[in-house]
């Protein structure tokens, strides 16, 4: 399947590229979202009237993940949860705790911006995990893990 993005997308393409993808994942995933266009001669003529104000969408939209980053930099997310004696957690921290955590600090972020290197937390400490806010943006947060007072 043959598409136009509309979009940055990492490891497929830039603004106005067309691509060739399996047509399950523009079906299901880039169509949808509004993320690409059908390759065709008619689409092909919307995109390049379009493409001006493509561009500076995807220029602002870069910049606001910028300025997040700015904000996040240096931050540092506490996350309690119950641990043995040892510092071994009685399952994990993952995305979705860390969001939680990050909301009740009053801080911007969500679960599908936040990408584990190395798998779910699983003790307590200090580990960095990286906040991807934008195909292009990125920024390393601090997720400090303590064990919950029973």
């Amino acid at each position: 399947m043959d598409l136009i993005l509309l979009e940055k997308i990492k490891h497929l393409g830039d603004l106005g590229d067309v691509v060739k993808v399996k047509p399950g994942y523009g079906r299901n995933f880039l169509l949808p979202n509004g993320k690409a266009l059908p390759a065709t001669t008619a689409n092909k003529e919307v995109f390049e009237a379009r493409k001006a104000e493509l561009v500076k969408k995807a220029a602002d939209s870069v910049n606001a993940a910028k300025i997040r980053a700015g904000k996040l930099e240096g931050v540092t997310v506490t996350v309690r949860a119950l641990a043995s004696e040892e510092g071994k957690l009685y399952g994990s921290v993952g995305p979705g705790d860390i969001e939680r955590a990050a909301k009740a600090q009053k801080i911007d972020l969500d679960k599908s911006e936040i990408n584990f290197t190395a798998g779910p937390i699983r003790h307590t400490g200090e580990f960095k995990v990286v906040a991807r806010l934008h195909s292009e943006v990125e920024v390393e947060v601090t997720i400090k893990v303590e064990q919950e007072k029973a």
